[in-house]
């Protein structure tokens, strides 16, 4: 498949394991930094939605694949990782340009997406069920089940890693998935559908079905076969599935939004520190749930350190994703461009001064792209709306603080809980602000680091349930307890 194609030919979506033309709208996935069209696609119709749900079913109950030993099913996950390791760079550079970001940050995505199916096999094989202590003439077991059919519902923003954190222990659980990923970022979950049927997923156990998620997300959700949701997005669609979750009974894991605090304590070692500000806010243009876009600096230290990290803001090359060198791509699209333009003049009606960026790049390499600077604002106040909104681009806001404790309830104040950041020479600090601060993950001297070994998800208005980990398979099973009768005499009720 060419990587821009200039064809009007439509591409073909993954409807129970069957890949046809949709019966839905048509859209187009655009290159943000060019606006070209990269491929041509019809989403599917609520028809065939109800018709990839009946046939993830079907595959669940007849194919045989819930019922493979465990070492069976993850022998097929390995075998998924060693695709996505040889298509490696063809697959970076169609990530590249199904949302734009720079090919050193996909080709970190794709060997994610690799590492994520290897690991979730190593546990599928080695998870273990529960001999629990008797309690009478009995021996009790609690074992584990798959669901059935469950949904991954992606964002657009990192396509194949997200992805691969919801199929990789779906499917190693046991389930059928149907995958729904962002309407403008449809070409990675079709891409790793195909590779986990190549692999010997039995076919019709995966669906690939893009759209709007108003309609198809909806469709999906709100279906009594489907078992369970997985969701990455914004905060109030997240809050409607579960409230469509509540209705059906059915469990949920919502990973939200964020605005996430670093903090600069007066000790941190600076050049870390400015290098880490840097990477977790700008890095992937700020379109990141995590993305530490609250920072807190010791008023000491404050000017000094703004000093370094706008100057070092303004250098950070952005520019063409295609270019090795190039640090912050296009943003994912006009629309979202002009929603960041918004929060920007947002901000400087409050108050708020921009110490770098806050405009388009200039020039002919810039013009078709939805490039943006990055942006440092100051002379804001903790309440203030541009600093409680997720903006989800390169903005950040700088605020000094005077003590520990005013520097814990502000980064406290908050609806989102999913991230934070600590920046400092000082163990024991480090240890007594890590637990006081309330954030699903929080990092100490880096920033943005992941392992698929580690559980992550948020608190408050920033999820519900968690993600990775060894023990994330079971998030796609239901426990059963087992009782397994001993005694000699029959029950003496009875008699």
């Amino acid at each position: 498949m060419p990587l821009i194609t200039e064809s009007n030919d439509l591409l073909p979506i993954n409807i129970g394991g069957e890949m046809r033309l949709g019966r839905g709208d048509e859209s187009a996935t655009l290159y943000p930094a060019t606006g070209e069209v990269v491929a041509r696609l019809r989403a599917p119709s609520l028809d065939d939605v109800e018709e990839a749900i009946a046939r993830a079913d079907a595959a669940f109950r007849t194919s045989g694949w819930a019922q493979r030993k465990p070492h069976e099913r993850a022998a097929v996950l390995h075998r998924v990782a060693q695709l996505i390791r040889e298509r490696a760079e063809p697959l970076a550079q169609r990530q590249r340009l199904d949302n734009g970001k720079p090919i050193s940050e996909t080709r970190a995505l794709v060997a994610s997406a690799a590492g994520t199916f290897q690991f979730f096999a190593a546990a599928c094989e080695t998870l273990e069920e529960t001999l629990t202590p008797s309690r009478g003439d009995y021996m009790t077991l609690s074992v584990h089940e798959p669901m059935g059919v469950v949904a991954a519902i992606t964002p657009w923003n990192s396509p194949i890693a997200s992805e691969a954190q919801k199929m990789a222990p779906a499917l190693a659980a046991g389930n059928a998935v149907v995958v729904k990923p962002a309407e403008a970022t449809p070409l990675m979950a079709l891409e790793l559908a195909a590779i986990c049927e190549e692999a010997g997923v039995p076919r019709g156990l995966i669906s690939v079905l893009p759209g709007r998620g108003s309609v198809i997300g909806d469709a999906i959700t709100k279906h009594p076969l489907v078992k369970r949701v997985s969701f990455t997005g914004g905060t109030t669609t997240g809050k409607h599935i579960a409230r469509i979750a509540a209705d059906k009974m059915m469990p949920v894991s919502l990973e939200l939004g964020g605005k996430s605090a670093t903090m600069v304590l007066d000790d941190a070692d600076l050049d870390h520190a400015v290098n880490g500000v840097l990477y977790g806010i700008f890095s992937s243009s700020g379109e990141s749930c995590i993305a530490g876009s609250r920072l807190f600096v010791a008023r000491a230290l404050y000017d000094q350190f703004l000093e370094r990290l706008s100057t070092r803001a303004a250098q950070l090359r952005v520019g063409d994703p295609a270019d090795e060198r190039t640090q912050m791509g296009p943003l994912i699209t006009a629309r979202h461009r002009e929603s960041i333009e918004r929060y920007v003049d947002l901000g400087l009606s409050e108050g708020a001064a921009i110490r770098t960026g806050g405009r388009r790049p200039e020039g002919a390499p810039y013009e078709r792209g939805y490039y943006y600077t990055p942006t440092i604002l100051e002379g804001v106040k903790n309440s203030d709306q541009i600093c409680q909104q997720e903006i989800f681009g390169p903005v950040l806001v700088a605020m000094p603080f005077d003590s520990e404790e005013d520097l814990i309830a502000q980064a406290n104040d908050s609806v989102y809980a999913l991230a934070a950041g600590i920046w400092t020479r000082d163990y024991k600090r480090a240890w007594r602000i890590g637990r006081a601060v309330q954030a699903g993950t929080v990092w100490i001297n880096t920033y943005k680091q992941f392992s698929i070994a580690t559980p992550f998800g948020g608190w408050r208005d920033s999820g519900l349930g968690r993600e990775k980990g060894r023990l994330g398979i079971l998030q796609y099973m239901e426990q059963k307890a087992m009782y397994w009768g001993l005694n000699e005499q029959p029950l003496a009720w009875a008699n």
